[in-house]
């Protein structure tokens, strides 16, 4: 018999009080205290004692090998509480619903293998001279739905609208700066991009300045954008433009029928699509919450989801009418402190020597404060696992699982607090700063799924054991936009944001510094020293073609960043995908996932419901 949603958000609040009486006491056992490693390891064997779950039980592709039936019709869901933004271009989106959107029509010119290294598979192939000097060519048959072939102007048109100093967007960054010519260009003080040359109409040439490891796993922006419908239109009102929002083209397997804003997309198959004919007639995207997700699931109203809740899972492992596909996550969670701004003329980070999360003492205090392993089990059942440093597992080669950071030791918090000054002078129960003030931190955190509430009053109730005021900005959670936009989305930042709780997706490239960059827009914590630079520079240079070289490295700016502590990472994820049982050729693997876009297809005209 499943839960209810009350009664999973109930047991989901008794799991806070369980967690905050552990919280409360020093003498909890060998388990609270330790490194975070055994539960993993009990996870990595599969046990399903106390209801622990493993990644490693799952597969990435359908078991149903059935031939797909002709003219057949799919829904796909896009598990969301709010509704996607809409800024469908690659270009321009900057959040992970709006790219589930943008991933059925639209695609890279350039595939990636298992270890996430550009292939020559995809619909561009290319030569490579002097490790930094690429020659693209664009296969004949790759054409945008309204016929156009994706040409060479194409590719070099969206490097043009990302440098151009008017581009409104966050895709302007080390990797840009990187090709020839581009910062005269984006300066203003040149015409055109030196390094960016158009051979013929399917072929370009890009001249980057320096060779580094990082070209074939995401130094490469791979998207063309189509000029002849994007050239008349000023490049700061292109995100907002029809191009954009109401009607988007792209060249992969399904185009675009209509789009009922932030709820769902209707697409037909694009019959010219150059791997081939997709086998689906018609998709239909439609978002679809958390907390219905199940239901809509067991119905059959939707055949496939972009991922599952992995806190329901549990209550869910033995639904009838799907089978669960997994993997290790691109992404991990964790808790970032405000420590500056962003300049948004000199577009870099501007650090502040008085924020008030400056103290390292406090962050590290903060750190020791919460139990993650016992969050991960507890909340995710093992699927989410307490993590260590910001490179996850889904990098094993660059991974350093042996760094040694802080883990749950409410007494160590409280050391740490008194010999750095902040204490109790008011006998309230909460810490005053070092200079006797009243210290209030304010804590953002975002909205979705049962866990979020229970998660967030957790941290604050795990915090306030140590002695430490923390409050809810604004009293409750904040929903998806608005919640990146205040911690600094766009290069705002929120003044009245001091901690906050975020997720991010690491890509394929291990190279850290687009988050955690001086001129990184995503480093929303704002942080910046001369160490973090000379590490992340040396990640990319020429040594670090040597793996062992850039591993070591890496090593080291993992080692750094635990000291350092801007944000300090919560959990390692997993994506589990449910698939209805007609459902054929579905492949999650990052090196499967376009192909199954268009192989995808249904055995049944009808959806398989939960007996």
């Amino acid at each position: 018999m499943k839960k209810t949603r009350v009664g999973k958000l109930l047991f989901a609040i008794m799991l806070v009080l369980m967690l905050a009486l552990v919280a409360c006491s020093n003498d909890s056992g060998g388990d609270a205290k330790g490194d975070g490693k055994e539960g993993k390891q009990e996870e990595k064997k599969g046990e399903k004692e106390d209801n622990l779950y493993s990644i490693d039980d799952f597969k990435t592709a359908t078991s149903n090998t059935g031939e797909a039936i002709e003219g057949g019709e799919a829904t796909f869901g896009l598990v969301t509480s709010d509704p996607f933004k809409g800024t469908l271009n690659w270009n321009f989106y900057d959040g992970a619903p709006d790219a589930e959107v943008i991933a059925w029509f639209d695609e890279s010119l350039l595939d990636v293998d298992e270890n996430y290294n550009y292939t020559k598979d995809g619909a561009a192939t290319y030569e490579v001279e002097d490790g930094r000097i690429f020659t693209f060519k664009i296969k004949d048959n790759v054409n945008w739905h309204d016929g156009e072939p994706v040409k060479a102007e194409d590719w070099a048109f969206a490097h043009e609208v990302i440098a151009n100093p008017d581009y409104p967007g966050v895709r302007y960054d080390s990797s840009f700066r990187n090709i020839e010519g581009m910062e005269e260009f984006h300066n203003g003080e040149a015409d055109s991009i030196s390094g960016i040359e158009v051979i013929d109409e399917k072929t370009l040439k890009i001249t980057y300045i320096k060779s580094t490891p990082s070209l074939l796993t995401g130094g490469i922006w791979p998207y063309a954008l189509p000029k002849h419908i994007f050239k008349d239109i000023p490049v700061e009102k292109m995100p907002e433009s029809d191009a954009v929002r109401k009607n988007p083209i792209g060249f992969g397997p399904y185009k675009v029928e209509t789009i009922v804003p932030g709820e769902s997309v209707v697409y037909s198959k694009y019959e010219d699509y150059w791997r081939g004919e997709p086998n689906l007639d018609k998709l239909t995207l439609k978002v679809v919450s958390p907390s219905t997700v199940v239901q809509e699931l067991e119905k059959g109203t939707v055949d496939f989801v972009d991922s599952f809740p992995v806190d329901q899972f549990p209550d869910n492992a033995n639904m009838s009418n799907v089978e669960f596909l997994g993997q290790v996550d691109l992404a991990y969670t964790y808790i970032g402190f405000k420590l500056g701004t962003w300049d948004k003329k000199e577009k870099k980070v501007k650090p502040n020597p008085d924020a008030k999360m400056g103290d390292v003492n406090l962050r590290k205090a903060m750190w020791y404060a919460v139990d993650n392993d016992a969050v991960g089990k507890k909340f995710y059942n093992g699927l989410r696992w307490a993590a260590n440093t910001l490179i996850p597992p889904s990098h094993p080669a660059y991974h350093a699982d042996d760094v040694e950071a802080p883990t749950f030791d409410p007494e160590k918090a409280k050391e740490i607090l008194e010999e750095a000054g902040y204490k109790d002078t008011n006998d309230d129960g909460f810490r005053e700063t070092p200079d006797g003030e009243e210290l209030v931190i304010n804590f953002a955190s975002m909205s979705g799924g049962d866990t979020a509430e229970p998660l967030a009053k957790y941290y604050i109730q795990a915090w306030e054991n140590v002695g430490l005021k923390v409050e809810l900005l604004d009293g409750r959670l904040q929903e998806f936009e608005t919640f990146y936009d205040r911690v600094g989305n766009g290069g705002n930042d929120d003044p009245k944001v001091d901690v906050y709780q975020g997720a991010w997706g690491v890509g394929y490239d291990v190279d850290p510094s687009g988050l955690y960059g001086q001129e990184a827009m995503f480093n929303f914590s704002r942080f910046a020293s001369e160490e973090n630079d000379r590490l992340l520079e040396e990640g990319l240079s020429e040594k670090a073609f040597d793996v062992e070289y850039r591993q070591n490295v890496y090593k080291e700016w993992q080692e750094l960043m635990v000291e350092e502590i801007p944000v300090f990472p919560t959990l390692y994820r997993s994506v589990l995908v449910p698939v209805n049982n007609r459902i054929t050729n579905w492949d999650i693997a990052v090196e499967k996932v376009k192909e199954a876009r268009y192989q995808v297809g249904v055995t049944e005209e009808k959806p398989a419901v939960a007996e």
